[in-house]
């Protein structure tokens, strides 16, 4: 099974919060850390905000923080909702499968599917952002870091 970019971003994204301790991130510099596109982590942060796992203040001293059903949150749990309750192949799409009224294969598809997020309840977001993993996530914001003193220095 493939996740889509949506809940790989959003994956990403609670992984790169849940290091950043207390302090607070922008959208603007989660997509710079993470290296993708700022209006898909826009899209993405909004789900997270609709299912409690980040909060985001507005203004001067805003930004994203991670929430404790964030930091605790079962990755199997967080995944399923990011992806949704589709179906791992589309039986009834713009050519139907013509076995669809008597096959075997769609149910042992949605079985395998509850399987795939089952075995990664295993897994918190805690889990994920132990070392080595924290130690990388927290070097991603260093060449943004690094200009910064550059620029007060030169001031």
């Amino acid at each position: 099974m493939q996740l889509t970019r949506f809940t790989d971003i959003g994956l990403r994204v609670v992984m790169r919060l849940a290091v950043q301790g207390d302090g607070s991130m922008t959208t603007r510099a989660l997509a710079d850390d993470l290296e993708v596109p700022y209006t898909h982590v826009a899209k993405v942060v909004g789900r997270l905000s609709e299912l409690g796992i980040v909060h985001s203040r507005r203004g001067r001293t805003g930004g994203l923080v991670i929430t404790e059903l964030g930091r605790t949150a079962r990755v199997g749990w967080l995944a399923g909702r990011l992806e949704g309750e589709g179906e791992v192949v589309d039986c009834d799409g713009l050519t139907p499968c013509p076995l669809r009224i008597a096959c075997r294969l769609r149910g042992a598809l949605a079985a395998a599917r509850r399987a795939f997020f089952a075995s990664l309840d295993e897994q918190t977001v805690g889990d994920l952002v132990a070392d080595p993993t924290g130690a990388v996530l927290l070097t991603l914001d260093l060449p943004r870091r690094n200009v910064a003193e550059v620029d007060r220095v030169a001031e």
